[in-house]
């Protein structure tokens, strides 16, 4: 995508309308983005084809998220969809000489029903489509953004095919290979994992009992999420490559006897209901997520394992925040808005993707002082009830900068 200077591409596209924002992509992120935004008031495009969403991918949908959802007016449609994880259960079943008994979390402790909802990210991006084509201040341009040009006031995306959208701010929400953010130059800090993420949707004979469990295998998490009507799950297998490749190889009866086998048949017999997907195990941060007239959400700005359900949630995190920063400007794009949501937004996502990134590291090396300080946590928790409440409050939603609209 390039990025050129135009001294006054407004005055060059006179037959096109100005908008307060313009959101690049049309994921679940952008959608939420420019729902926040055209919420307000503001005169907001989201530019972006809707490709279907077809991978075997659910999205565990923390309190917080939930309650952004629900001030979108989304969350109504969603919630018969989703299942609630009333608790969380880690185990370890890596081999190591200090094994910990399994930690237990439960929601109730914190005072909520739920740590959050675990839903098909299809039935999440279709129900936030639906939601955006009912708001009169959002236009929705079913077109891929193909340049970006810059003006004191304004920025201007042409778009494929022919046409252009100007706005004051433009958001990208257009991925890990964000072409927006490729063509600003912004710094960008990248690493990868020997692993690969095999994920899909399972039926199973034992009732799941709104139980998230998560083992943690030398080579990764394996996850099992609660989906709708107790005897269906999302699966999120994270292994050594070459496994991984092996997994997606199998036809669905030996993978279902395999992940029946990894799971300790905890869930009884397993059969795959639902499409596969294989994901490379990557990570990707922008130290300052913010250029002239752009500003960086979701994965745009970071990317790390599907480790902890931390990644949407924390994508929808800088939707709602940059809602804050936006809300009363007169310009959405000056920079000292776009400072502010910088700084909102830094501490967050360093402390999520740090966590991750320590949590995943560990788990890979054999290393006895690795083994221990993970083991030690984990007893922790499980012991000393004030740091377990602690912990379980900040993963569900951070006290600190909580977002207006994820606020209780």
């Amino acid at each position: 995508m390039s990025q050129t200077a135009d001294p006054n591409p407004a005055d060059a596209h006179p037959e096109e309308p100005l908008y307060d924002v313009a959101v690049v992509g049309a994921g679940a992120v952008g959608l939420a983005a420019a729902l926040a935004l055209a919420r307000d008031g503001l005169r907001t495009a989201l530019v972006g084809r809707h490709a279907p969403v077809a991978d075997g991918r659910t999205v565990a949908l923390l309190d917080g998220s939930v309650r952004l959802l629900r001030a979108l007016g989304a969350w109504e449609a969603l919630e018969p969809q989703a299942a609630p994880l009333a608790e969380m259960h880690l185990i370890d079943d890596t081999g190591s000489l200090f094994r910990p008994p399994p930690a237990r979390f439960v929601a109730r402790e914190i005072g909520l029903d739920a740590f959050g909802w675990n839903i098909e990210n299809a039935r999440l991006v279709e129900a936030l489509r639906a939601r955006a084509r009912a708001i009169p201040d959002l236009t929705l341009v079913e077109r891929d953004a193909a340049g970006r040009t810059l003006a004191e006031d304004c920025a201007v995306l042409a778009l494929e095919g022919g046409g252009h959208v100007a706005a004051r701010l433009v958001v990208a929400a257009d991925g890990g290979g964000s072409p927006l953010r490729e063509a600003a130059g912004l710094t960008v800090r990248r690493w990868t994992y020997p692993q690969k993420a095999l994920t899909t949707i399972l039926a199973h004979t034992r009732d799941h009992r709104e139980v998230s469990t998560e083992f943690h295998t030398r080579e990764g998490p394996f996850t099992l999420v609660p989906l709708p009507g107790g005897r269906r799950s999302s699966l999120v297998w994270v292994s050594a490559e070459a496994r991984a490749e092996r997994l997606a190889a199998l036809d669905d009866a030996a993978l279902a006897a395999a992940i029946e086998r990894q799971a300790q048949s905890m869930l009884g017999a397993m059969r795959i209901d639902g499409p596969r997907g294989l994901v490379p195990m990557r990570g990707l941060s922008v130290p300052r997520p913010v250029g002239p007239r752009l500003a960086l959400v979701g994965e745009a700005a970071h990317v790390f394992p599907p480790i902890g359900a931390q990644g949407l949630n924390l994508g929808l995190r800088d939707a709602a925040a940059l809602r804050d920063a936006v809300a009363g400007a007169r310009d959405a794009g000056a920079e000292s808005v776009l400072s502010g949501f910088a700084r909102s937004r830094a501490l967050d996502a360093r402390l999520r993707t740090g966590a991750v990134d320590t949590l995943n590291r560990s788990l890979l090396t054999a290393f006895l002082p690795s083994d221990l300080a993970r083991g030690a946590g984990l007893l922790a928790l499980s012991t000393i009830a004030p740091l377990r409440r602690l912990v379980m409050r900040e993963g569900v939603t951070p006290r600190l900068g909580t977002p207006t609209l994820m606020r209780g």
